[in-house]
C-alpha cells in the first residue's frame, strides 16, 4: 500500500524532506507502525521521532492518535504542535 507522506516545520528541516510517497510493508497499519517503519531508517528519522519531543499527526487532514488504521492512498501529515500568541 502506498501513502502520501508530509512533514512540516521543524520535522521538514531536519529530515530535509518536506514529502514522500511511500510503499508501505503488508505489516505496517497503523499510525504507530509506520513511525516505527520511519525510525528504522535511522538518523535523522529515529532522533526526529524518538518520542521526546511532540509530534503530532493528521490522516486526511484529521487529527489522528498512534493506534490509527493507515489506508491506501492515506495522506499522512506529521507536524510539531503550534503555539500562537
Amino acid at each position: 500500500m502506498t501513502v502520501n507522506i508530509r512533514y512540516f516545520a521543524r520535522l521538514a528541516e531536519t529530515l530535509g524532506l518536506k514529502q514522500e510517497a511511500l510503499e508501505l510493508p503488508a505489516d505496517c497499519k497503523t499510525v504507530s507502525d509506520l513511525v516505527s517503519l520511519l525510525q528504522s531508517r535511522g538518523e535523522p528519522f529515529d532522533s526526529a521521532f524518538d518520542g521526546e519531543t511532540r509530534v503530532l499527526v493528521a490522516i486526511n487532514q484529521q487529527m489522528s492518535e498512534a493506534n490509527t488504521k493507515i489506508n491506501p492512498g492515506d495522506e499522512i501529515a506529521f507536524f510539531p504542535p503550534v503555539t500562537g500568541g
